[in-house]
């Protein structure tokens, strides 16, 4: 797949098929990952890659925790506040996604349930949780994590897998702790969910909306 035509054509899945992700397609998706940029190629990330049974406690233990209303404590906290105009982007995905659904803005129970499903990740079959030393400055590893992420999620759609890129699957660190051997002098930055797109699912079928590049881009000569 062309570059220019893979970024424009991924987007996030929100179902997947039940089907494995065989591992030399992980692997190779990390293997051309590596290369992506980092401040002086440090490569401060580090990536745990889980599936099978782990993953499947994983996402009903993550599910389960949302459900019983235990409060999250992630690593890196999710900003509560988002000004305009990207409150309003925010809603109009959140609208999308419940069109799609077909659930009703008032449906507090279906909207649940959807979110539930987020906190499994969606049935994905692979999670990649990204992740930094807590010792070395925040910022620029969050840069270095945002960089390889992308291309994870650009190498995932090249070869026809989907991904989604979820806070959700963070939101419990001493969850993942429990069941992958993350230590508390790491920090769990995000996790990416990977899987083959149920393409049929409307969830996955809606139009994608970005703003024009002249509504974030100034030009000086």
């Amino acid at each position: 797949m062309e570059i220019f035509q893979t970024v424009a054509t991924r987007r996030s899945i929100r179902r997947f098929k039940p089907d494995p992700v065989p591992e030399p397609l992980l692997r190779e998706i990390l293997e051309a990952a590596r290369w992506s940029p980092s401040w002086g190629n440090t490569q401060s990330w580090e990536i745990s890659v889980v599936t099978g049974a782990a993953l499947d406690r994983f996402k009903q233990e993550n599910r389960r925790r949302l459900l019983d209303g235990v409060n999250p404590d992630p690593d890196t906290p999710m900003p509560d506040v988002w000004s305009e105009p990207m409150k309003q982007r925010y809603g109009d995905v959140g609208r999308q996604v419940l069109t799609a659904l077909e659930i009703p803005r008032g449906d507090k129970e279906a909207r649940l349930r959807y979110a539930g499903d987020m906190f499994a990740l969606f049935n994905a079959p692979a999670l990649m949780l990204f992740s930094v030393d807590k010792a070395i400055p925040r910022e620029y590893a969050m840069l270095d994590t945002g960089a390889i992420m992308q291309t994870v999620c650009l190498l995932a759609h090249a070869r026809g897998l989907g991904s989604c890129i979820l806070a959700a699957s963070v939101r419990y660190p001493a969850l993942i702790r429990e069941i992958i051997p993350i230590p508390e002098t790491k920090a769990v930055i995000i996790g990416v969910a990977l899987g083959f797109p149920d393409q049929e699912a409307p969830i996955n079928q809606f139009k994608r909306e970005r703003a024009d590049p002249d509504a974030f881009t100034r030009w000086f000569k």
